[in-house]
């Protein structure tokens, strides 16, 4: 992933999996919960399924629950469904013999997965990433019906599964200040690596790929403007911000 931002590429999808093992989520239980209006969430749409498929003497056989959160046409949303029904219809696995019992899935398209994958290659830590997502878009709760909504206690079955104090992420943007130790940061865990590398190769072989490449660079105005601004004493740097084209993630 790291290559093809380096390589300015266009993320056009990606879909984080979670794979529950031992039956955490109830997903009826979720679809019931949602239904009556104890669940917190930015999504505004939800379908649920309970599918059923025709065998060979046409007894129904039933494929598992399915419950989506948000819209399947936008840029985000979530769906949970019960894997091991999914995996006995398909390949005649018995339910309890099943190694995944439930998926959580997060689908997201265009701006949503950029700064997903943005994430990812920050923490290298998928699970941090997959559930801070999670946890700034949906929670259940129970009903108490003496509090507001948004003081509602958070479920503790779901409490279980999301993990307790980890941190929620938006996926939208969401300027930021272009500092100077901003992008050392940057530089030092996406692009330090690779220049290492890129040094040794010019060493081995006499080239100057390197060198080149930084001679054909062409600064941007924030890259500017944060020259100036270092040069600068703390007086000159009094409304001195840059402007908010400028800011945000390289």
């Amino acid at each position: 992933m790291l290559d093809c931002m380096t390589a300015g590429s266009v993320m056009k999808r990606l879909d984080l999996a979670i794979n529950d093992r031992v039956g955490i989520l109830d997903i009826p239980k979720l679809k019931e919960k949602y239904k009556a209006g104890e669940c917190i969430s930015y999504f505004r749409m939800q379908k649920d399924y309970s599918g059923t498929e025709k065998c060979g003497n046409d007894t129904p056989k039933n494929t598992g629950e399915t419950l989506y959160l948000g819209s399947t046409s936008s840029e985000l949303y979530m769906c949970a469904y019960q894997k091991n029904y999914e995996q006995y219809v398909k390949n005649g696995t018995e339910i309890d013999d099943t190694e995944i019992k439930n998926r959580f899935e997060i689908r997201m398209k265009n701006e949503r997965a950029y700064y997903a994958v943005v994430d990812l290659l920050t923490y290298r830590d998928a699970k941090r990433t997959a559930f801070s997502i999670i946890n700034h878009y949906v929670r259940f709760v129970d009903r108490e019906d003496d509090k507001p909504k948004s003081q509602w206690k958070t479920n503790d079955d779901w409490a279980w599964f999301v993990g307790e104090n980890r941190e929620p992420i938006r996926l939208t943007t969401k300027p930021e200040p272009y500092t100077l130790q901003k992008a050392l940061h940057w530089l030092q865990r996406q692009v330090a690596p690779t220049i290492k590398m890129v040094q040794a190769l010019d060493r081995e072989n006499h080239t100057t790929i390197l060198k080149d490449m930084i001679e054909q660079a062409e600064l941007k105005d924030k890259h500017k403007h944060l020259l100036q601004l270092e040069k600068s004493t703390i007086e000159e740097r009094i409304d001195t911000a840059v402007p908010q084209e400028n800011d945000g993630i390289f």
